[in-house]
């Protein structure tokens, strides 16, 4: 089943805490602090997969967590890191943030691996916090929380051409003729719910991608059927080929037809119709008069858009159009329509000067931050000068404050860390 839009939610590991640990040997009456540094989270990383066409899979699976990083041991033990969680999409798939709708990364390119959401890094063992002061550090670093998001996946086909045309005038009889892909064909209207994509082979070895797009309708633009979701898949195509019945075979004008699709094509997006395009006149070998021939070249040809009779049952005319194609393509830039990136994860760590405040049970706060951390690795709080700095500290870095406006009262427990004490004016 094809599927091109899928919402899911991603989450990177979190670090391993560090480890709080005191050497032991029997002939080490003293011994120092022994522990080991916590592990790094695994990364969210998504990859493109060729084999892939569809977000099908992700109809059934919508949380992808990242395994954590194992705690630090004694002994200097480092936690192992958690091996990353690899995320495997089709080419042309499109990353968005769910919330804005913004493009974090369009996964473009074949083969492409891109690292969205990184790892918590594992916390420091009490190892690292011992000071000429402080010889006993019952305090590790804990680890750091990996990033959740929402994203949504939306798969825009990646082909050189993109075929369109009302239902049922031989698109998929087109591709299966020039191409190795081999669609569903019947005669009835909607056989084609999917974009099928298939190679031309020309002969000098530089082939072309081409794609069906299914059947459009009138107000496709606007929603009407499953317009958006077919013509997302022509945006990045280079050349636009319109496939139309000049036989006319069940009363249409295909004139009128193409008109009314570059209706289309422009309301959703006016880009579409200042790419080069092509008629295919398909359907000759029923042709009762050239009537509609004649009108869509007099119409066309003088706007610079040829006009190619063909037959895509007997295969007449494909050869011509097919080079012309192949011409076109020439004279365009080999690049990929990528959308650009719009919504930027922030992976860069928290400001030094930054800290959070947390409310625990029974009247405790919890305090933390880069700089308190720093802070009370030099300072001996066991001297009056020392206690002095500390206060100073946190009436000019705003925790005081921040406190009281959390509603902290006298007696009650501030925790930054190893150090704990009861909160007084």
């Amino acid at each position: 089943m094809f599927v091109d839009q899928a919402k899911i939610y991603i989450k990177s590991g979190d670090g391993g805490n560090g480890c709080v640990s005191f050497r032991r040997e029997k002939y080490v009456p003293n011994g120092g602090p022994d522990g080991g540094d916590g592990g790094k989270g695994g990364d969210i990383i998504f990859r493109v997969d060729n084999d892939l066409n569809t977000l099908y899979d992700f109809r059934h699976k919508k949380h992808f967590k990242a395994r954590n990083g194992e705690p630090g041991k004694g002994n200097r033990m480092h936690g192992k890191n958690s091996d990353d969680l690899i995320i495997n999409v089709p080419l042309g798939t499109i990353i968005r943030e769910a919330e804005t709708g913004k493009v974090i990364i369009d996964m473009a390119h074949p083969g492409m691996e891109e690292v969205l959401l990184n790892g918590g890094r594992g916390g420091k063992g009490n190892q690292h916090y011992a000071t000429p002061t402080m010889q006993i550090p019952k305090y590790a670093q804990p680890g750091k929380s990996g990033r959740d998001l929402w994203v949504v996946l939306e798969l825009k086909t990646i082909a050189d051409v993109g075929l369109v045309g009302f239902p049922n005038v031989g698109k998929s009889t087109f591709l299966s003729r020039v191409t190795n892909a081999r669609p569903k064909i019947a005669n009835y209207h909607f056989t084609t719910l999917n974009p099928n994509l298939g190679v031309v082979d020309i002969s000098d070895g530089k082939g072309f991608v081409i794609a069906d797009i299914p059947g459009l309708i009138e107000g496709a633009s606007e929603g009407v059927g499953l317009g958006h979701e077919f013509l997302k898949h022509i945006e990045r195509t280079k050349i636009i080929v319109h496939i139309v019945d000049v036989a006319s075979t069940e009363g249409r004008n295909p004139v009128e037809d193409i008109n009314k699709i570059n209706y289309e094509l422009k309301t959703f997006n006016p880009e579409l119709v200042k790419r080069p395009m092509v008629i295919a006149a398909n359907k000759i070998d029923v042709m009762q008069d050239d009537k509609y021939l004649l009108e869509l070249k007099d119409e066309f040809e003088d706007k610079g858009i040829k006009v190619y009779p063909i037959s895509a049952v007997t295969g007449q005319g494909v050869k011509e159009l097919l080079y012309h194609i192949h011409d076109l393509l020439k004279g365009l830039d080999d690049e990929t329509l990528v959308y650009e990136q719009e919504y930027f994860i922030d992976s860069e760590e928290v400001k030094e000067d930054a800290f959070t405040v947390e409310v625990l049970e029974d009247n405790t706060f919890l305090v933390e931050g880069p700089k308190i951390e720093k802070m009370l690795g030099y300072t001996n709080l066991e001297t009056e000068k020392g206690f002095a700095f500390f206060q100073k500290f946190l009436k000019e870095n705003g925790i005081i404050e921040e406190l009281e406006r959390l509603g902290i009262e006298e007696g009650d427990t501030v925790k930054m860390y190893y150090l704990e004490f009861d909160f007084y004016k």
